[in-house]
Formats: structure tokens, C-alpha cells, sequence
């Protein structure tokens, strides 16, 4: 899989993704995108902040989920998060708890989970 930020040429295709696949998902121009032989397969939508990155959304086309491609995003973003000298990675009214917890995130005692960055 071939992850890389979101460019200006990026927005009709990202946008078509998850006015397909999103469910309510906004699109975005701060995000990393995920293509697979070519084809957009997940989008993560985030803002940056002076100490963490914040994730808005993360879509992964329904027929691609369980395949770790959302763990793959989540590691590309880890380390973006790294090389902009960021502490966390926050997620703000988490939907997907589990993988999230499967992932590293833990929640913080309000309604939004965390992950320290590392290395």
C-alpha cells in the first residue's frame, strides 16, 4: 500500500471517496490518502496542533476493512506525527473504539482517546 498526504489535484477523488464510503465524513485537504494498485482504498482526515495531530476521520473503502490498511494509515500518521515533533495523537469522539484500543489509543477520561507518538 502507497500512503501520502493529501494534495490540491487530490480533491474530487477524495471527495468521491467518501461521499461514497464515508458516511457523513467531510472531506478534507489536511488528511493522508491510501491507494492500492493505484485505486484510493482509505482516507484520514487531521488537523495539526501545536502539541498533537488531531484525527478527524479515517475511511477505508468497506470491502478492504480487516486487512490492515487502517493500522497501515495509523502508522504513516505516527510517523508524520514524529517527524513534525508532535507528543499525541488525539482522536475527538472516537466511532471505532476498538481498533482504536487495537491500535494503541487509550482514552483519556473524556470523550477523546490518545496515543503518545514514539520514536
Amino acid at each position: 500500500m502507497f500512503v501520502r498526504p493529501i494534495e490540491a489535484g487530490d480533491s474530487d477523488a477524495v471527495r468521491a471517496f467518501l461521499t461514497r464510503h464515508g458516511a457523513g465524513a467531510r472531506a478534507t485537504s489536511c488528511g493522508l490518502i491510501g491507494k492500492l494498485v493505484g485505486e484510493l482504498v482509505a482516507v484520514l482526515s487531521m488537523d495539526v496542533t501545536e502539541r498533537a495531530v488531531r484525527v478527524h476521520d479515517l475511511v477505508v473503502a468497506p470491502e478492504l476493512r480487516r486487512k490492515r490498511i487502517g493500522r497501515v494509515m495509523m502508522s504513516e500518521l505516527e510517523a508524520l506525527a514524529a517527524k513534525l515533533e508532535r507528543e499525541w495523537i488525539v482522536v475527538e469522539q472516537p466511532r471505532a473504539t476498538e481498533f482504536l484500543q487495537r491500535v494503541g489509543f487509550e482514552n483519556d477520561g473524556s470523550e477523546r482517546m490518545r496515543r503518545r507518538v514514539t520514536g
